[in-house]
């Protein structure tokens, strides 16, 4: 048994300046930019997040401009043996987290747990 959720949206960015990107995403979506987290550092800039929603996380890209979902699992392998049996593919196998292609060709990651409160929201899968 583990347990995952919708962790965050990740707005990929090939554009030489992250900043800047960052500001125009932080008056979009009415969240500034959380220059204090941990997760704003070199090529990512972190937007604040509200309690109970995903985290929004901006970072600078070599390929094309794009959107990405993180999902957050308490047992990262687990969750990409269950999402294999649903159809998608393992892209690549980083350190803390794997890259996963949906059969419709959308790219997401599975992540280890990283918002607060976990598993609330989350699904239980057997």
């Amino acid at each position: 048994m583990h347990h995952s959720r919708l962790c965050a949206l990740l707005i990929d960015c090939n554009v030489p300046d992250i900043d800047e990107a960052a500001h125009f995403w932080a008056q979009a979506l009415g969240r500034p930019v959380d220059s204090e987290h941990p997760g704003t550092r070199g090529n990512y800039r972190m937007l604040a997040t509200p309690d109970g929603e995903p985290i929004v996380q901006l970072q600078r890209v070599e390929h094309e401009s794009r959107v990405h979902l993180d999902i957050e699992a308490d047992d990262i392998p687990a969750e990409v043996a269950r999402l294999e049996k649903l159809g998608a593919q393992v892209v690549k196998r980083l350190e803390r987290w794997v890259v996963m292609q949906a059969p419709s060709g959308h790219r997401f990651c599975v992540v280890r747990v990283q918002r607060p409160g976990f598993p609330t929201n989350a699904h239980r899968w057997e």
